[in-house]
C-alpha cells in the first residue's frame, strides 16, 4: 500500500529518524500502553532535546494551525500531561496565546484542580499532545476542558499513528478534529528511502500498519 506524504509529514518523519526517536523491532515486539503488541515504537519526547529539530517541528505545527484552524479562532493552548506540555508552551509562545496544562486526573490536594493556568468561560482551546494512537487519552482532557467552562474543537499532535480508525472517530463523535503532522506511513516511507528499514523487517512493519489488530493477534 502506497501513501502520499505531505511536505510536513516527510520533514517530521526525517527528523524523528535522524534523532533516533523511531524504533523498529519486528522480532521482539513492543507492548503499548493499550496492551497491543507493535513492531514499531516512537518516542516524540526526544524532540525536546534537539533545539533545531524542535524549532522546525513547531514551525510546521504553527503552519498547520493557521491553515487548518485559522489565525483568530483560538484563545488558548492546552497541553496534556505530560508530554504535551512543552509542545503546547512553544506553540503558545509562537502564537502569542495563553497556555494552560491539563492533568490526567485532578490533584488530590489544595484546590483539587485538573487544569492549571488562566482562562475565561467560553475560551476556545487547542488541545496539544505529542502523539495519538487510538485517541483514548484525549477523551479525558477534552472532558476536563469542557467541564472547566472552555471550548475545544481541535486537537493537534506531532505524531498520529494513522492506523486505528477509532483515533479520529472517537474525537469526531465529540465534535473534535484531530490534526497530526506525521503518521507511520510517513515514517516508513522515509525509512525505506534512507535504507533504515528493508527486507523482511520492512515487510513485517508494513503488515502491521495495514492490519494492526490482526498482526497483534498473530
Amino acid at each position: 500500500m502506497t501513501r502520499q506524504m505531505s511536505p510536513a509529514g516527510r520533514a517530521v518523519a526525517r527528523i524523528l529518524l535522524e534523532i533516533e526517536a523511531v524504533h523498529f523491532r519486528p522480532r521482539e515486539p513492543f507492548k503499548l500502553t493499550s496492551g497491543r503488541l507493535s513492531p514499531v515504537y516512537i518516542d516524540c519526547r526526544k524532540i525536546i532535546g534537539f533545539p533545531r529539530a524542535r524549532a522546525k517541528v513547531i514551525d510546521l505545527a504553527v503552519e498547520r494551525i493557521e491553515e487548518a484552524i485559522g489565525f483568530e479562532r483560538l484563545d488558548a493552548i492546552a497541553g496534556g500531561e505530560t508530554a504535551g506540555i512543552p509542545f503546547a508552551a512553544w506553540i503558545a509562545e509562537r502564537l502569542a496565546l495563553p497556555m494552560v496544562y491539563i492533568r490526567k486526573a485532578p490533584k488530590g490536594f489544595g484546590r483539587g484542580a485538573q487544569i492549571e493556568g488562566h482562562w475565561r468561560d467560553g475560551d476556545r482551546m487547542l488541545l496539544v499532545e505529542d502523539l495519538a494512537t487510538d485517541g483514548g487519552s484525549k477523551l479525558g482532557f477534552i472532558e476536563a476542558i469542557r467541564k472547566a467552562g472552555a471550548e475545544v474543537a481541535h486537537a493537534l499532535v506531532v505524531f498520529h499513528y494513522g492506523i486505528f480508525p477509532a483515533s479520529t472517530e472517537r474525537l469526531a463523535g465529540l465534535g473534535v478534529t484531530l490534526h497530526g503532522l506525521a503518521t507511520w506511513w510517513d515514517v516508513i516511507a522515509a525509512a525505506e528511502e534512507s535504507g533504515a528499514l528493508s527486507g523482511q523487517d520492512l515487510a513485517a512493519v508494513r503488515r502491521f500498519l495495514e492490519g494492526p489488530e490482526g498482526w497483534t493477534g498473530a
